[in-house]
């Protein structure tokens, strides 16, 4: 599959990479062709890995994935926005603020979330709200959590999230681990969790912390 990651901090290069070494090709987005980080990563990655501007990622991209700085990320897909329609967008971001310090804040919350402005933004596009309740590591790599712990996925559009869940799978989480928590709104409630995860983080002293969800009977 040719997949767009948007965003070149360490979400994305990790993203990036586990996609190329699962076979996809994959291009690398930044704000302007010819960022350094992105030439970096592609040089490495082989045939399969390019970079390019935003647009140009996802103007040739069969999804996207945004892991840009969530407080930025509305701004991003703006210079993408003719190639999103129709596509599967996989938003990873969070929207944090880290004006105030540690811990941060949020952009928006409560009675909004990054996913549905994304969704209003870009109605074209097939969001789908997905792996941003873990460290990137444990995204492509969940294992690296002992033991049994779920992942989330919501969106408006059916088919879309079944593509995101078969993606998940191929990153090692197992298809009862991916709990589909209904339409977009629900990135209000994933959202908001990292305020927890980030504690749990700081706590425990690393971020290979994720949830299980422990069903009981009626």
């Amino acid at each position: 599959m040719r997949i767009a990651v948007l965003g070149t901090g360490m979400v994305g290069q990790v993203i990036a990479s586990k996609l190329i070494s699962l076979g996809h090709q994959v291009t690398m987005g930044a704000r302007e062709a010819g960022n350094e980080k992105a030439v970096a990563w592609a040089g490495t990655h082989g045939a399969g890995a390019r970079e390019g501007s935003f647009a140009d990622a996802v103007a040739g991209a069969e999804m996207v994935i945004n892991a840009t700085s969530g407080a930025h990320s509305l701004e991003a897909l703006e210079q993408a926005r003719e190639g999103l329609a129709g596509k599967v967008l996989v938003d990873v971001a969070n929207p944090l603020d880290f004006s105030g310090g540690f811990p941060p804040t949020f952009t928006v919350a409560n009675t909004d979330s990054l996913g549905e402005q994304i969704q209003r933004a870009f109605p074209g596009a097939r969001v789908v709200k997905a792996l941003n309740t873990v460290n990137c590591d444990v995204m492509v790599e969940p294992s690296r959590v002992p033991g049994r712990h779920d992942t989330f996925v919501c969106g408006d559009d059916e088919a879309a999230k079944a593509e995101v869940t078969a993606l998940l799978e191929s990153f090692g989480w197992p298809a009862d681990a991916v709990i589909d928590l209904g339409d977009i709104s629900a990135a209000r409630a994933l959202e908001m969790y990292v305020a927890l995860w980030l504690r749990l983080f700081t706590r425990f002293g690393t971020p290979a912390v994720s949830i299980a969800v422990v069903r009981g009977s009626e």
